[in-house]
């Protein structure tokens, strides 16, 4: 591409959370490189808080284009998913890209990338679903490890230039903010977080060792908040219940939980995306890895300590059941970590 003109790029990355803060550091150095170019992103509603506040703001992207694959998928023939989809691909046409980057490597991201109709579609040479590089003109050969690196490459290869991994920046939103203040008056200025869920059960270290954790961390002078979905959240529950009275359940939603992050002394959880989103905000964390690999989605760009046996095996098939080598982090080595990255 032309570094001179002005260019539009779309950016295709519907979700999940940490896949979204998995590729904005590409965007982000994108946005420092070129700040006269457009960008736009394609992405999935419940996730749009990580590029645009409630009251309109966006630190990275122009524009951002709501795909909802969940509400479609459940309900594919309907008149209504029709003309969403439609509409959508009005709106990407509009916008008349100069080039796609499919962040993602899937069907369902390529199908939208396609829709915009782009002079350029571009991707990974080897996607996620390997029937996605059937749309793509233009496919990218990652060598890079971590898929922060490997975004990094494939938009880097889209547009014609270099790029290294850029600092995240993430809205503020003021409501949430407003919420979060109250937090504090509530619960102290003072707090660790943590995520005792994953995005399916072999990555989730059991919740009653991350209560003995907060445990732990009370004695010593530090309140944990757990990250919960609800207040009737199951293994939030648990994990309070372990506690001995130092965690509280704090339900939140995304743009709540940024700002609750955005304050923890330290983050505490499995491969997640409130681990990911910890590492965008450069807070201090500690991952405990299991199934999935950190070389390749460990926390990336901040003080981190990475808890991982040696007799785990990477997989991602969706089991239920904690993986083996995952419990056999200890609750002491976790609490060793989280003194380390606090300093104590």
């Amino acid at each position: 591409m032309d570094g001179g003109k002005r260019r539009r790029v779309l950016v295709v990355r519907i979700g999940a959370m940490g896949d979204v803060l998995h590729a904005l550091p590409a965007v982000c150095a994108l946005r420092s490189v070129h700040p006269e170019w457009e960008i736009g992103w394609a992405i999935e509603p419940r996730w749009e808080a990580l590029l645009r506040s409630s009251d309109g703001g966006m630190p990275v992207v122009d524009r951002v284009h709501l795909v909802s694959t969940r509400a479609w998928k459940q309900r594919p023939f309907s008149w209504e998913t029709m003309q969403e989809i439609a509409e959508l691909r009005r709106e990407l046409r509009a916008a008349r890209y100069d080039v796609c980057v499919d962040m993602q490597g899937t069907i369902r991201s390529a199908v939208v990338g396609w829709m915009a109709g782009s002079e350029r579609m571009v991707g990974m040479a080897e996607p996620r679903e390997a029937p996605a590089s059937w749309v793509y003109g233009e496919r990218v050969k990652v060598t890079a490890a971590h898929v922060v690196e490997q975004g990094c490459e494939v938009l880097g290869a889209a547009v014609g230039v270099a790029l290294e991994p850029g600092r995240v920046k993430l809205p503020v939103d003021a409501a949430a903010e407003a919420w979060c203040e109250e937090l504090v008056a509530r619960e102290g200025s003072r707090w660790a977080v943590m995520a005792p869920t994953a995005g399916w059960g072999a990555k989730a270290w059991p919740a009653e060792r991350f209560g003995a954790v907060a445990a732990a961390l009370g004695r010593a002078g530090l309140r944990t908040l757990v990250n919960a979905a609800s207040a009737e959240d199951a293994t939030a529950a648990e994990v309070v219940g372990a506690s001995e009275g130092f965690a509280v359940t704090v339900p939140c939603s995304v743009p709540q939980m940024i700002a609750m992050v955005r304050r923890a002394e330290v983050v505490i959880a499995g491969d997640t995306g409130p681990l990911h989103l910890a590492a965008a905000l450069e807070r201090p964390l500690v991952g405990l890895f299991g199934p999935t690999d950190p070389r390749r989605t460990g926390p990336y760009g901040t003080r981190a300590r990475v808890l991982r046996d040696e007799s785990s095996v990477t997989s991602h098939a969706r089991r239920t059941e904690t993986e083996a080598g995952l419990k056999k982090i200890g609750v002491d080595a976790v609490v060793a970590a989280a003194r380390e990255v606090l300093g104590w």
